[in-house]
């Protein structure tokens, strides 16, 4: 090993990529893509009879209309679908990270906003769609 010449040691990434270019470490927004992508996963498998055709995004933030008078941001969004447009839901990845101390608080806050938006769509009770959705 090689020391700089001001003695502060070797200097570059500690951990060499797989692939150049691609960071070894997920970014927090690729952290979040797949906690959702969990959620989102089991629920479809237990509900994809009853759903039918959805797709799931997920977006930085929500664009509010100038008239929005309302003081809370809206964590997600539900379009219901129509002949053959697909019913279309989004979480909004910052207001929900905004919410959340720590990393159990995100995965309980995500897995609450997906499963009760699904309960909304299916027309049922959230603790019906997963048994891990919070009774209080």
């Amino acid at each position: 090993m090689t020391r700089d010449r001001r003695g502060r040691g070797m200097r570059g990434p500690g951990v060499m990529p797989a692939e150049p270019g691609r960071p070894v470490l997920r970014t927090g927004r690729e952290r979040f893509d797949a906690l959702v992508l969990d959620v989102v996963t089991a629920i479809e498998e237990r509900w994809q009879d009853r759903l039918g055709l959805v797709e799931y995004a997920v977006e930085d933030a929500p664009q509010v209309p100038d008239d929005w008078d309302s003081p809370a941001v809206p964590l997600s969004s539900l379009v219901r679908g129509a002949g053959d447009r697909p019913t279309r839901l989004v979480i909004f990845r910052r207001p929900i990270e905004h919410r959340a101390e720590r990393r159990s608080d995100l995965e309980a806050l995500v897995l609450t906003v997906v499963v009760e938006q699904v309960a909304e769509l299916l027309g049922v009770e959230p603790s019906v769609v997963d048994p891990r959705y919070p009774e209080d």
